[in-house]
């Protein structure tokens, strides 16, 4: 079994063994176990109660933080015409069609944490499909990354847009800021991601929609929050 360090172990302390968390009070307590040197980024992991192998009991979306990610996002959007001068008016720091295929394919090329992309250019972004898919960058309308508005996209992206999804075992991991936020913006981007998935529940969904939910710096220990407070 791995050591652990002594800033870990200092904040394991400070949690009650198998105690579940009202939320206010798990926000607390994760800015206190965030000790490392580095202003960790917050995460929160949602279990689910559905089966992400069929269709009718995905659940994915995005959402704009109130309070940002307190990331640097950086923008590629593939566009043309007026709404590649649209992009880059908006601020993306990217912009381009065949060129920035081409520079992924063969400089192998991934300075970026969003793609965006206007509807015409989905059928050269396709040939990225094997490359931009396990990374999770492929663009997708139900994020709201293959939009006619590229702009407004940009914007959102720059402002603490994120995504959130299943992975395979039916777990949503997102990042909803930085320790240095401190509890109180923490709690509005908690409450903002934490409504749209329950907004987001299946209709195919049945018995116990929020199976467990865990919040961790970092560096730091899993608080678990009680999933009956959370609605």
């Amino acid at each position: 079994m791995a050591k652990m360090g002594k800033k870990y172990s200092d904040s394991v302390k400070l949690l009650e063994k198998n105690k579940m968390y009202d939320p206010a009070e798990a926000l607390a307590l994760v800015c206190q176990t965030s000790k490392a040197k580095f202003d960790e980024t917050i995460e929160l992991h949602v279990r689910l109660g559905v089966d992400s192998r069929h269709a009718d009991q995905q659940v994915r979306g995005a959402v704009v933080l109130p309070n940002g990610t307190g990331k640097t996002v950086r923008t590629l959007v593939f566009a043309k015409g007026d709404k590649a001068d649209a992009a880059k008016a908006a601020g993306a720091d990217y912009v381009g069609a065949e060129d920035m295929v081409a520079k992924i394919q063969q400089e192998n090329w991934f300075d970026f944490d969003v793609v965006i992309a206007s509807p015409d250019m989905m059928g050269i972004i396709g040939r990225l499909g094997k490359v931009l898919g396990p990374k999770g960058l492929m663009p997708n309308p139900k994020a709201g990354t293959v939009t006619p508005d590229v702009a407004r996209a940009v914007t959102e992206a720059k402002a603490g847009k994120i995504e959130y999804r299943l992975d395979k075992t039916n777990i949503i991991h997102c990042p909803i800021g930085k320790a240095s936020f401190g509890a109180d913006k923490l709690q509005e981007n908690f409450d903002t991601l934490m409504g749209a998935i329950i907004k987001a529940r299946p209709a195919a969904a049945k018995g116990q929609y929020i199976k467990s939910c865990v919040l961790a710096s970092t560096m730091g220990p899993g608080i678990k929050i009680n999933q009956a407070k959370l609605g």
